[in-house]
């Protein structure tokens, strides 16, 4: 059975880094099924457009905490020019009056609980990957095409990125998916991860992620399971 694993690459970068996954299986992602609550989800993801303003008390927006201590995470690692942050990308769409909408409904969820706790969060589509699931410093070269572009745009040496053995999953840790293991109608089993840098919000990121596996339950059906995983536990099966 395939493994997510941490490598130690990351982890003598970010010793105190807690990183949250949600395995759900046997979902509905289609637009057809979610028609029915699709006003929930808008609504949702309104209100945690308006609950993200709490994190943006400070101009500009990289001296917020939410967004400083990634800031200071992507100062550790080689990272593509610009790279930034996911969570600091939404933040950004809000303080500028833009809200985040709706993309798919487990994309939706996800942006929701990300702006709700002001924690990155991402998900892939679990049946794309191929082999185990590594987060670590890439070699370079890794095969990579981001969601919306034509051509490849492959991971950098010392980069952090989530990999398989075909490529790139993620570059910059949490900056930008990939289209090979995006998100889709036809996802039926989904890897859901939310990412934390600071010690001081491990509450915050566990009930980020209890929050995460019920309203995907609630709205796509099928079952979730959360695992935590730190320094001193490094792996999950998946």
């Amino acid at each position: 059975m395939a493994k997510f694993i941490i490598k130690d690459d990351f982890w003598e970068l970010f010793p105190q880094a807690e990183i949250a996954i949600v395995l759900a299986k046997g979902i509905d992602n289609t637009e057809d099924t979610a028609e029915p609550v699709r006003p929930d989800l808008i609504e949702m993801l309104e209100k945690s457009n308006e609950a993200a303003k709490k994190f943006i008390t400070k101009d500009p927006i990289s001296e917020n905490p939410a967004v400083a201590v990634w800031r200071e995470a992507f100062r550790k690692f080689k990272t593509k020019k610009g790279a930034r942050c996911s969570i600091e990308a939404l933040l950004k769409r809000v303080q500028k009056g833009k809200e985040v909408g709706t993309i798919n409904p487990l994309v939706d969820i996800y942006n929701t609980v990300s702006l709700t706790y002001g924690l990155p969060c991402g998900g892939e589509d679990l049946d794309t990957f191929r082999g185990d699931l590594l987060l670590t410093k890439a070699e370079g070269g890794e095969s990579f095409l981001a969601l919306g572009d034509e051509t490849h745009d492959d991971a950098l040496p010392g980069e952090i990125i989530y990999k398989d053995e075909e490529g790139a999953v993620c570059r910059c840790w949490n900056w930008r998916d990939g289209q090979r293991t995006m998100l889709t109608e036809d996802t039926k089993n989904a890897f859901l991860i939310i990412e934390s840098v600071d010690p001081e919000r491990s509450e915050d990121l566990k009930a980020a992620a209890e929050s995460l596996a019920d309203l995907t339950v609630k709205f796509l059906g099928g079952t979730t399971e959360v695992q935590y995983l730190n320094q001193e536990n490094k792996e999950a099966q998946l």
